[in-house]
């Protein structure tokens, strides 16, 4: 039976908007979503674990009033504005294992201040996982607006701009151009062979993309608060998180 821990990484340390993770998003804290959404797949899989990582004990007992307690703390080496979130989930991943002496088939990482995805969506993407068996891991992505081979310049060391990628045949439309994706950080799929071969990035040379139908974005700015929750309170999504 395949196994599956779900983490919950939420530091308590946000410079960008301070206590995003508890912050009231149209009447609930913002990790109450991510936690509902992982509570709603794990009654779809029978062998489903889902554990918080965090500094923060506030955070931890606001996660309690959802249901979801744990005994992990993150270490504070692993909390910083520049620990990587990889090593984040190899670390509580490795406490879970020795917790429940096991280890899981995969490792499901949803990002709080990314709420806006489906059960199906999560379905959907470790199904594609599971088919290629090359691969090391999918994450969630939307439709890039800017094409680096199009619309995106970069600075060259002489001082002028030129595009990000050109090619040798200019592409005169952007709909002609390679698609390309933004990652909207909503959720991560990981074999545990990604673990277990010391990966540090989440994007590797066997990653997939599950490309999301519908809108997502993540909070990094104030005014991305105002915007979520303007479509959360006037019902503007055409699904339900």
């Amino acid at each position: 039976m395949t196994s599956i821990l779900i983490t919950i990484c939420a530091r308590g340390g946000s410079k960008g908007i301070p206590g995003k993770n508890i912050r009231v998003l149209n009447g609930k804290p913002l990790i109450g979503y991510t936690i509902a959404t992982a509570n709603a797949f794990r009654k779809r899989y029978p062998n489903v674990d889902v554990v918080l990582s965090t500094d923060s004990p506030e955070i931890m007992e606001v996660a309690a009033e959802f249901g979801l307690s744990s005994g992990y703390r993150r270490p504070e080496a692993l909390a910083s504005d520049t620990a990587g979130k990889v090593d984040a989930m190899a670390d509580v991943l490795a406490y879970q294992e020795e917790k429940e002496n096991k280890k899981y088939d995969f490792l499901l990482d949803l990002d709080v201040t990314s709420p806006l995805r489906t059960v199906e969506d999560l379905e959907v993407a470790l199904a594609q996982l599971q088919e290629r068996k090359d691969a090391l891991n999918i994450f969630s992505v939307s439709p890039a607006n800017r094409n680096p081979y199009f619309n995106m310049v970069e600075e060259q060391p002489d001082g002028t701009v030129d595009l990000a990628k050109r090619p040798e045949v200019p592409f005169l439309t952007r709909q002609s151009a390679p698609a390309v994706y933004d990652m909207n950080a909503s959720f991560y799929i990981f074999r545990r062979k990604f673990f277990s071969l010391g990966e540090r990035s989440s994007i590797t040379k066997a990653s997939l993309a599950y490309v999301m139908d519908h809108i997502c974005f993540d909070l990094d700015h104030p005014i991305d608060f105002e915007v979520m929750e303007f479509l959360l309170s006037q019902d503007k999504l055409d699904f339900r998180i």
